[in-house]
């Protein structure tokens, strides 16, 4: 099972990061955790890595659907988002919703799920216009 929604962009890293926090929030998205995981590792195992960063980005009226659904679905929230440097591009990877519904056996989750895709397909298309490679 691919679990993840990607696309591939045209641009430096930072304006990368700018576009996809400004694309999630065009479909209601809010960024509620940021994880530098390139300055992370190097400062606690000093490895290498190209810039990776993580945002845990929340819609709270399909968080709180998906909370109301099954309690321990929070174990899978917030809806992870990898924006990383790419040779010669910058790769933009979400999370596929639908994995929380193999996972769990809520069956309200169905549509949860369906819709947190469906957004965050189109913020993906969003970066996309003019951008992809």
């Amino acid at each position: 099972m691919d679990y993840a929604l990607t696309t591939h962009l045209d641009l430096p890293f930072a304006e990368a990061v700018d576009r996809t926090r400004a694309a999630l929030a065009e479909q209601g998205f809010g960024v509620l955790t940021e994880i530098d995981v390139r300055r992370t590792l190097h400062t606690k195992i000093g490895a290498e890595l190209e810039d990776y960063l993580i945002l845990g980005a929340c819609n709270p009226p399909l968080a709180h659907r998906a909370i109301e659904a099954d309690r321990r679905i929070g174990l899978l929230l917030p809806c992870n988002v990898v924006v990383r440097a790419g040779e010669g591009h910058t790769v933009v990877e979400a999370i596929d919703p639908q994995v929380m519904v193999g996972i769990s056996e809520a069956p309200e989750l169905a549509a949860v799920a369906e819709e947190a895709a469906r957004l965050l397909r189109a913020a993906l298309a969003t970066l996309t216009e003019g951008a992809a490679k």
